[in-house]
């Protein structure tokens, strides 16, 4: 736990006293960790369709709230005084790092990151658990994530980034060609997350491993504050021969970006966490052009910005981004 930090528990004093878990008897079986930031309604319907929906499976419920201002916490309180255990971090500990916290005093076999502005479908935890025991060569696996309205939100999953990829995107085939896998091979495109299939990255919105993998892995490297982390973990579980994977039979609703809203400052961090994976993980003689690729489409989406929209200077996030890459340059 990153030190220096204050945090404050609702319910979980007692349970290192030795008292049991207000859930069940037994020792559950799953840890689920959400790490919210000024999500407070949002954070509310995700807990209850989490209890409602997971389905035939025991666990523990870990709410980490990052110092929001918005009365997250104190909603929390109020409405699972004892379904859920409530952490109060007196600093915003970013994405990483709170997981990380809270992960680490997990007493369960399993565990798994869930989103504050996620709606759990029905049997979805209890499915995606059963998926996992079935493939332990996956090491962390993932599901399927859908929009309110029922469509495909296709960011449950992803390729790695490639040079090929980056070239891509950079020269807009990847816009202009979403549905092909030659030309948007990050977001496997076409594909409709409706198969089971090995992925090189699951996403932090729902991602299942077990706490043996994750101590394994050391959990998340604290320095992505946000964005870039579980892709990180997951290239690393490669490393040691895992295989990641997804099913279709756990689904969520996932509301995207809602708990970092504002487009500049998100994209920047966005970038910030791509020129890192760009660092750790490419060799020395492809790194140089994964960077430059990435100065190449963020130029490219500015200019088309500027050309096609008629959109006040607020409005127009890509500028500011463009303006501000000395800052994503240097990533985490």
């Amino acid at each position: 736990m990153t030190q220096g930090t204050t945090i404050m528990t609702d319910n979980l004093a007692e349970e290192r006293e030795g008292a049991v878990t207000p859930r069940t008897q037994a020792v559950p079986e799953l840890t689920v960790i959400m790490v919210s930031y000024n999500t407070r309604e949002l954070t509310l319907i995700a807990l209850e369709t989490l209890l409602a929906n997971a389905g035939d499976v025991s666990m523990d419920v870990v709410l980490w709230d990052n110092a929001s201002v918005d009365g997250s916490a104190d909603a929390v309180a109020e409405r699972f005084p004892t379904e859920v255990k409530l952490v109060r971090s007196a600093d915003n500990l970013g994405f990483a790092a709170a997981n990380n916290a809270a992960a680490a005093e997990a007493r369960t076999p399993w565990l798994l990151l869930l989103n504050p502005d996620t709606e759990t479908h029905p049997r979805a935890i209890e499915n995606l658990l059963a998926f996992a025991k079935a493939h332990p060569e996956a090491g962390i696996v993932g599901g399927r994530t859908v929009f309110p309205d029922g469509s495909l939100n296709i960011a449950s999953c992803w390729n790695r980034m490639t040079v090929w990829s980056l070239l891509s995107r950079a020269l807009g085939l990847s816009r202009a060609f979403p549905n092909s896998v030659l030309f948007n091979p990050e977001a496997i495109g076409g594909w409709k997350r409706d198969t089971v299939r090995h992925v090189d990255i699951v996403v932090g919105c729902l991602l299942m491993t077990s706490k043996k993998v994750w101590d394994e892995l050391g959990g998340f490297h604290e320095k992505y504050f946000m964005f870039g982390e579980e892709a990180d973990l997951c290239l690393r579980a490669a490393k040691l021969g895992y295989r990641p994977m997804v099913t279709p039979d756990a689904q969520i609703v996932h509301h995207v970006g809602a708990s970092y809203s504002e487009s500049e400052n998100r994209m920047v961090k966005v970038l910030k966490g791509q020129v890192t994976l760009i660092r750790d993980h490419w060799n020395a003689l492809t790194r140089p052009l994964g960077i430059v690729l990435l100065v190449v489409w963020a130029m490219m989406r500015t200019l088309l910005e500027s050309v096609t929209g008629r959109k006040p200077e607020a409005a127009r996030p890509w500028r500011s981004v463009w303006r501000r890459r000395s800052e994503w340059l240097a990533g985490y």
